[in-house]
């Protein structure tokens, strides 16, 4: 039986956000994707404008300066046209789906452009550490990868709330564009989120900010998300199963 997923969007804020590009902070393995995100609503001052929520998503609440968060939530900038989706916890397989459905939904009906979704190419030796690839859903979202010189991601695998992204955007006709920092295991995925920020940058134009205190204090920075995470995924670890015959 196919279990029935419900995601609810809580409005904070209106804001006029025809034409602008959405950067998808849903993690799969990595830490790239939410790494990045926070660190552009950090650096930008982007407004908390809604929250995300589902029975299915983790039961924590995140605080940040004395204020309760939702562990999923949007910020935007209505003058520079971004968009973030930030969530601080990675969506297991089945909620891959719902999560993406409802971002694109929402892409099309505020009338945004394209989604961006950093993600990380971990390869054992990897050509170019500081290679970004693309991988475009669309005929113009790929003339966009070739128009910036961006390398095209030839053969792989993209998963979770990404690889739905990806597919269902094609179907949709929509731009979505994934965005992959080359990567090996030793490499600090904050190096990672601040190559695919420079990307960023290029694709749209209004986001100017330094990344050069991210590459500075990639680890620092990767640890504190790290534990982050770790304590979502301890609060939410399920019990074991009692053993009647102990």
């Amino acid at each position: 039986m196919v279990k029935m997923v419900e995601i609810k969007i809580h409005k904070f804020k209106d804001m006029d956000l025809r034409g602008a590009t959405i950067i998808s902070g849903f993690p799969t393995a990595g830490l790239v994707s939410t790494i990045a995100a926070h660190y552009l609503i950090s650096s930008l001052e982007l407004d908390q404008i809604g929250a995300i929520d589902s029975h299915d998503f983790p039961p924590v609440s995140m605080v940040y300066a004395g204020k309760p968060k939702f562990p999923a939530r949007i910020y935007a900038d209505e003058k520079i046209k971004l968009v973030i989706f930030l969530s601080e916890f990675t969506p297991p397989p089945f909620l891959a789906r719902p999560v993406a459905d409802m971002m694109l939904d929402w892409a099309k009906k505020n009338l945004c452009a394209r989604i961006l979704a950093p993600e990380v190419y971990i390869t054992e030796n990897p050509v170019d550490v500081s290679a970004v690839y693309g991988v475009g859903s669309t005929d113009r979202a790929r003339a966009k990868l070739k128009e910036l010189d961006i390398q095209h991601l030839g053969r792989g695998m993209i998963s979770g709330v990404s690889g739905v992204l990806l597919n269902q955007s094609r179907l949709n006709g929509f731009d979505t564009i994934i965005l992959l920092a080359e990567a090996s295991h030793v490499t600090p995925f904050a190096k990672s989120a601040a190559k695919i920020i420079e990307v960023i940058h290029r694709i749209h134009p209004p986001v100017k900010i330094d990344v050069e205190p991210l590459y500075k204090e990639a680890e620092k920075t990767e640890k504190i998300i790290t534990r982050l995470r770790d304590q979502i995924k301890y609060l939410t670890k399920p019990e074991p199963e009692p053993d009647m015959y102990r």
